[in-house]
């Protein structure tokens, strides 16, 4: 029954997902839960560098930006949506591609600090180089509705969890994990740890140039250098944190929490968001290092474990086994 629940829940996640964009016509809603999918997909890209290669990148929303900028320019010069989205991921991955070797031969707290030097300087470049505002043609505007954007953010956020879930189960993603727990340790036993990290940063790069597509198609009036924002890049690992690090699910669960929970906070305590939710990222990586999915974890196992004698293995050795991992 167990090996169901995690299937199960997917589905009425994507079933109740379709069924709000079908029915609801609230656009305040839609766009809550397309700021929702985005950032869930966001994070999760972020994840698969972050959360299973273990590389730290304060950069991310550079391949965010470009992934935006691109779609949004042959989109309004008459390219098919879908063309102008792998158009803008394939781009991005050759970026990433190009800056990742260097980058990634620093390690610790210098490829952190290279990272956020390069979204930085591209920010600010981006913002001197593009200043001005641009919007939707008059035809697509008086046409524009939220519905469109809606479903494809959520087709992008199901392809970026297929992804990110077929990638941790595959030979590589069991390298990226090797790496991240012990670099060293992986590269004796013959793991080639610059291909693996160089892998998930090209990844990575291209699934948030796809999420930046979105955001490009979603947005009336445009900023060239906003989604190149260093904003982008911290909500994202602070979802990636409160949901799970690593996890397949943990992106969406903690996207969920954060942006719910910012519209429904009293407008009298708005401007205490960073401080709030600043505590809420210090409480859970001080009591829950696993975000909300090991919290989730602990209470399932906590149900299913009969009380009295501690869990045995197969041979009999008393807390030789693990309660199932959820995602």
């Amino acid at each position: 029954m167990g090996r169901y629940l995690v299937p199960a829940a997917w589905v009425a996640v994507a079933a109740g997902s379709v069924a709000l964009g079908l029915v609801v016509e609230n656009e305040q809603v839609l766009v809550i839960g397309i700021q929702v999918f985005m950032l869930a997909a966001m994070a999760s890209s972020w994840n698969v560098l972050g959360g299973f290669a273990g590389q730290i990148s304060l950069g991310h929303a550079v391949f965010f930006g470009l992934g935006s900028l691109i779609t949004r320019h042959l989109w309004l010069a008459g390219s098919p949506l879908w063309i102008a989205l792998i158009a803008a991921a394939l781009a991005t991955a050759v970026v990433a591609g190009v800056v990742g070797p260097p980058l990634l031969r620093l390690r610790g707290i210098y490829f952190v600090i290279g990272t956020l030097a390069m979204g930085v300087g591209v920010w600010v470049t981006v913002g001197n180089v593009r200043p001005l505002t641009t919007t939707l043609p008059l035809e697509q505007l008086r046409a524009f509705k939220y519905t469109g954007p809606y479903f494809i953010t959520l087709g992008i956020l199901a392809l970026n969890i297929v992804s990110a879930s077929w990638l941790r189960q595959s030979k590589q993603g069991l390298g990226m994990m090797a790496v991240r727990d012990d670099e060293e340790a992986a590269g004796a036993t013959g793991v080639n740890a610059l291909g693996h990290k160089m892998l998930a940063f090209v990844v990575s790069a291209a699934l948030a140039a796809l999420v930046g597509g979105t955001f490009a198609i979603s947005t009336v009036g445009y900023y060239p250098n906003y989604p190149f924002h260093v904003v982008w890049t911290f909500d994202a690992i602070l979802v990636v944190f409160i949901g799970g690090l690593g996890t397949i699910v943990g992106p969406l669960v903690g996207s969920a929490f954060y942006v719910i929970g910012r519209e429904v906070l009293p407008e009298s305590l708005i401007g205490f968001q960073p401080v709030l939710f600043g505590l809420l990222f210090i409480t859970v990586v001080l009591l829950l290092p696993g975000g909300m999915v090991e919290g989730w974890q602990r209470i399932f196992r906590t149900r299913g474990r009969p009380t009295g004698d501690p869990p045995q293995s197969k041979t009999g050795e008393p807390g030789a086994t693990r309660g199932k991992e959820l995602v």
